[in-house]
């Protein structure tokens, strides 16, 4: 299956709503701490990562960097950079969880931490503790930081054309 299969829809967050959606992620933490600190999954848990961390008001933030992703395929999960322990007490922030290839690999490596994200597909929803949106695996997320602003295709002209 080609990735233009795959992916049928196309879901674009704004600025706006990824802020708004890393708060509603917040306030589901906030008593579920206390967090040693944060651990963003880069790069796409970096600006999530950093709205928690305010509104929590935790300093402490690391980071665990994985490659699995272009800008339009996923493919092998390689782990650049890993932090010590198992875990516990630290919390783990992602834009979102997919195929749950990446998660899968984090958690093996920090099986005691908390996992949030801010989107959450079927196959990868297991995966993590705490999430705010479920799309559909079909489902292709645009995040803000690697958009710019163009014309959009009214969505029946889409359908019509199939």
């Amino acid at each position: 299956m080609t990735e233009k299969e795959r992916f049928q829809k196309s879901f674009p967050v704004s600025w706006e709503e990824l802020h708004r959606n890393a708060r509603a992620l917040a306030w589901r933490l906030v008593d579920a701490g206390p967090w040693k600190g944060i651990i963003a999954i880069t790069r796409g848990g970096l600006v999530p990562a950093a709205i928690i961390a305010r509104e929590l008001e935790i300093r402490l933030i690391d980071t665990i960097c994985v490659a699995s992703y272009d800008h339009q395929a996923q493919s092998e999960v390689k782990v650049l950079k890993s932090v010590d322990g198992d875990g516990t007490g630290w919390l783990i922030i992602d834009d979102l969880v997919d195929t749950g290839n990446t998660m899968r690999a984090v958690r093996k490596m920090l099986p005691k931490a908390h996992v949030a994200a801010i989107y959450a597909k079927p196959a990868g929803r297991p995966l993590v503790d705490t999430f705010i949106t479920e799309v559909s695996q079909d489902t292709w997320i645009h995040f803000p930081w690697d958009l710019e602003p163009q014309f959009a295709q009214p969505i029946a002209g889409n359908r019509a054309r199939k």
